[in-house]
Order: structure tokens, then C-alpha cells, then sequence
């Protein structure tokens, strides 16, 4: 099994080129299950969910391959065409679901094109429970009929299909959101949804299901209404850049007191991440082709952060700004309102000599004069990723063990820092 060696203490210097996200592309190749045309996508990452989702997709019956580059070339120019002529199965492992949560995805699409879909229920997660309930009871005022047996979701929609229907979200679910907005598509009639996801990859996904026809208002608000339509079209589409990778990176720069260059983020989707490093001592500043991340004056300061429903503080950056917080002045903490057991980094922070103290759903976080290396094991994405940026700082040699996790969200992440003068390898395992 593959793992990372990090020697710390150096600062990181030059630019970093952000991926397309991962969390819109994932609902973004889904969508073509809605049409027979062919759906282009630019701008894909290279990541082993966006290969697990390839592989579901080509079960499903969608052709896949490779669309040439777009303007850029390279991993940013990856284009991908899927065109679903005929659905193939309407089933959707085990096997396959199980490798990511994000198949569930696939329900909505799959009832509301052939009227029937059987996709395995997700399971559990190591960041906790993230039950399915609001998609099924979504779908349900959709129209479908659900049956959940032998660990499958079997949903069904009588002989006219799903009607349109008014959702309300009892919380905020992206996926949930992200599901039902693609099978209100091809509904009849109107739908809404009301307290919808407002994050920036569900309005990715409005946007590329209006260019292949769909008719959707209120994108970028929690109240979307959609005009169902017979058929959707192909289209083309390029991925919005990751907001959790340049804030991944942003907090790496700040760390190292370094200067950086996130090459291709957008300023508006981490708005809230922003004000945060501000407060922090660390200088954001835009350019022309990104935003520059540099490390302000004195240390860096401890600041309190809750994670909240954008365009609160993600909780996908929740642990990566724990690891930065180890080493800034004074005490922060940490509250972690969207996911329990979100913490599960804490032990192995703390065998680098980060003081952190968890009190339920919030983790008090005082800060030390320097980490050292260990070896650590890696326990989710994130939170992976955080024990790579408490490497960047430590004293000595850091061993990140079990990066597959990394290998899900982050692309080239150890080329990307070592172009920047991060000492730091993977070692094949």
C-alpha cells in the first residue's frame, strides 16, 4: 500500500494549478444519464471517484471516452463525452456503490428516464451516518413509489412517470438537492425545491442541466423551481475549479509561510474560507489568474470556526484548518456542525504534538511552537490531508499511511507541492 514521506520546515514558494472539482464533476457525469445526446465535460480531475463513477456509468450502459483537450491541454484540458443512447441496466451494485457514496446519485436520473432504478443502499462512511432518506422522500413527492429491501433501493414511477411535486429540505443535502433537481427534469410539470444546497457545485450542475434544455430558476438561491421537460439534449460543460482543493492549498501556503499562486480559483466560492485566513494574518490577494496566498506578519493567529451549509465554513476544509490552527498563537476552536465523527484526525495530530482537546461537537485547539514528524494513518479524505499539511510544518520525517484516501479528491497532490519546494514523495507500497 502506497504512502507519503513528507520532511518538513520548507516554505512554499511558485504557483498551483487547481483541479476541476470533484464534487461537481461526480453529479455533472451523472447527467447523462438524463439524455441520449452526447454530454461533453471539460476541465475533469484525475481521480480514482471520478474512475470508480466511470466504471458504474459504463454498467448503466453509458459509452465513455475521451473528447480530446480542451484550451490549456494537459489534466486541465481532459475532456470527457458520456452519451447514454439506451440505458443498459437500471441497477446499480453493491460492488460498486459501495467504493462511493456519490452512486446514490444515480437514482433520480434512472427512475425519471425508464421509470425504474435499483441502486444499493451507500452504507455507512468514517466521517459518520449520511442516511438517504431525504432523496427517497423526495422522489416519493415526485411520484415514485419506493421499496428498500435486501439493501437495495427499489424505486418505481407509475406508467405516466414522475409528476412535478413541492420539496421541502427538512436540513440542507447537497446530494439530495443534486439528486432530485436532475430527476425534476425530466418530470412532469413543475417542481420546487425549497431549502435546496446553494453550493457552488449544485449550481454547476444547474447550470450544464439548463444548457442541455432543462428549465431552472432560482440558481444560487435555496429555492429552485423546475419546469420538467420530455427530453434533455447533449452539451458541452467545463468543471468549476475545486474550492476545497485551493483552500487546501491556501492553508498549506499560510502554514509554511509561503507564497503561493492558486492558479485558476475562484474567489467567490470561498468567500467564507477568505474571511478566515484574513482574520488569521494570512494576505489573500487576487491576480490575474487566481488568487495569491501569502503569509502575513508575526505567527499565525488561533481563530474560531464553525462549519456550516454554504456559504458557511465547509466542513471539507474543517480539518485541514485544525492542522493549521496546531501550529498558530493562542487557542481556536473548532466546531463541527454538518457531520459527526469528523474528528477522527485529532489522535493522530496529536502524535505530532498538536494539544487539541475534543468536547463533543467542537475541539479546542492551542496552538505549539512547532510539530514534529511521526507516522500517521490516514482515516478519510480530509482528513488525510490535513496530516499531510501538519508534515509540511513538522520537525523531522512525517509517514502518511493509507493515502488512497488522498488519491479520491486530491490530483497530483505531491507533484503539486514538491513544484512549490515541498521535501515529499509517495513511497509504493
Amino acid at each position: 500500500m502506497d504512502r507519503i514521506r513528507i520532511r518538513g520546515g520548507r516554505r512554499l514558494k511558485g504557483a498551483i494549478p487547481i483541479s476541476g472539482a470533484k464534487n461537481a464533476a461526480l453529479p455533472l457525469m451523472v447527467a447523462s444519464l438524463l439524455t441520449s445526446g452526447t454530454l461533453r465535460l471539460g476541465n475533469l480531475p484525475h481521480l480514482a471517484d471520478i474512475s470508480t463513477l466511470a466504471t458504474l456509468l459504463a454498467e448503466l450502459g453509458v459509452d465513455i471516452s475521451m473528447d480530446g483537450d480542451a484550451p490549456g491541454g494537459g489534466h486541465f484540458g481532459r475532456v470527457l463525452a458520456l452519451t447514454a443512447r439506451k440505458i443498459a441496466s437500471t441497477t446499480a451494485p453493491y460492488d460498486l456503490v459501495r467504493r462511493m457514496r456519490a452512486s446514490v446519485l444515480v437514482l433520480g436520473p434512472l427512475v425519471a428516464r425508464e421509470g425504474v432504478a435499483r441502486v444499493s443502499l451507500p452504507g455507512g462512511c468514517a466521517i459518520g451516518n449520511r442516511p438517504v432518506d431525504l432523496h427517497l422522500k423526495g422522489l416519493e413527492q415526485l411520484g415514485a413509489a419506493i421499496d428498500v429491501q435486501a439493501g437495495y433501493i427499489e424505486a418505481r414511477a407509475p406508467k405516466a412517470g414522475l409528476r412535478g411535486g413541492h420539496i421541502v429540505f427538512p436540513m440542507v443535502s447537497v446530494g439530495a438537492t443534486e439528486n432530485l433537481l436532475m430527476a425534476a427534469s425530466l418530470a412532469r410539470g413543475v417542481s420546487v425545491l425549497s431549502n435546496a444546497a446553494r453550493e457552488p457545485e449544485v449550481m454547476d450542475l444547474a447550470r450544464c442541466l439548463i444548457a442541455m434544455g432543462a428549465q431552472i430558476d432560482g440558481v444560487g438561491t435555496d429555492t429552485l423551481t423546475v419546469q420538467g421537460s420530455e427530453t434533455l439534449s447533449g452539451a458541452t460543460h467545463n468543471v468549476i475549479p475545486d474550492r476545497i482543493e485551493t483552500g487546501t492549498y491556501a492553508m498549506a501556503a499560510a502554514m509554511t509561510g509561503g507564497d503561493v499562486e492558486l492558479v485558476g480559483a475562484e474567489e467567490s466560492h470561498i468567500e467564507s474560507l477568505i474571511e478566515k485566513l484574513r482574520e488569521a494574518r494570512v494576505r489573500v490577494t487576487p491576480t490575474a489568474r487566481g488568487l495569491r496566498i501569502a503569509h502575513g506578519r508575526g505567527r499565525l493567529k488561533g481563530i474560531d470556526v464553525m462549519t456550516e451549509p454554504y456559504p458557511g465554513f465547509p466542513t471539507d476544509l474543517q480539518a485541514q484548518m485544525m492542522a493549521m490552527m496546531s501550529v498558530a498563537g493562542g487557542a481556536a476552536m473548532i466546531t463541527e456542525s454538518i457531520f459527526e465523527n469528523r474528528f477522527m484526525h485529532v489522535p493522530e495530530l496529536g502524535r505530532m504534538g498538536a494539544n487539541i482537546n475534543v468536547h463533543g461537537a467542537s475541539a479546542m485547539v492551542r496552538g505549539v511552537p512547532s510539530l514534529t514528524g511521526a507516522e500517521v494513518m490516514a482515516t478519510d479524505l480530509r482528513a488525510s490531508v490535513s496530516l499531510v499539511l501538519a508534515g509540511l510544518v513538522a520537525e523531522g520525517e512525517t509517514i502518511v499511511n493509507r493515502v488512497y484516501h488522498l488519491d479520491r479528491g486530491y490530483e497530483r497532490l505531491e507533484e503539486k507541492l514538491a513544484a512549490c519546494g515541498a521535501d515529499i514523495e509517495r513511497i509504493k507500497g
